[in-house]
């Protein structure tokens, strides 16, 4: 049969999904995802489908010479997390790819706004064209100020020994 803690945290999910706060989150890690689009578009590097309605975009990146098996090499590198992907008709194998697929949920759970998807995606620009590694380091201080400024777990809500 069913079991009863998997049904308990069904119960609350759903619970918090119908309140005004959830409506806002959800608004908002689609308007991230929509910027963070834009963003990564003026670089060269554009959305499958032209934009997105959700919460991840599949970047194409054919268009800037990189597989999506170097760019997730080259940001994981930088501390930046993504994943490459197989783009519609894409003349690489599955395993390398020529796309990366981005999501938005977590930054936006740290609080972040359409203006930091601006500095992400030149981040990740930044990341995927640096075919040399030269860069990572520089880069990955870069992420770690953003995600001070926006921390998974503010002070206040941290516990202390």
């Amino acid at each position: 049969g069913p079991l009863m803690h998997g049904v308990a945290a069904k119960a609350v999910a759903l619970r918090e999904a119908a309140t005004p706060e959830y409506q806002q989150y959800a608004s908002q890690v689609i308007r991230n995802a929509q910027a963070l689009c834009e963003g990564l578009a003026e670089h060269g590097m554009r959305p499958t489908s032209g934009g997105t309605d959700t919460h991840l975009a599949l970047i194409d990146l054919q268009s800037i010479g990189v597989t999506g098996a170097d760019a997730e090499t080259r940001c994981d590198a930088a501390r930046i997390t993504l994943n490459k992907n197989a783009i519609p008709y894409d003349p690489q194998p599955p395993s390398v790819g020529s796309g990366i697929r981005v999501g938005t949920p977590s930054v936006t759970t740290q609080g972040m706004l359409e203006n930091d998807m601006r500095e992400i995606a030149d981040l990740i620009h930044r990341a995927v064209t640096d075919a040399d590694g030269s860069a990572a380091a520089d880069i990955s201080v870069e992420v770690s100020k953003l995600v001070e400024r926006h921390p998974a777990y503010p002070r206040d809500q941290r516990t202390t020994d």
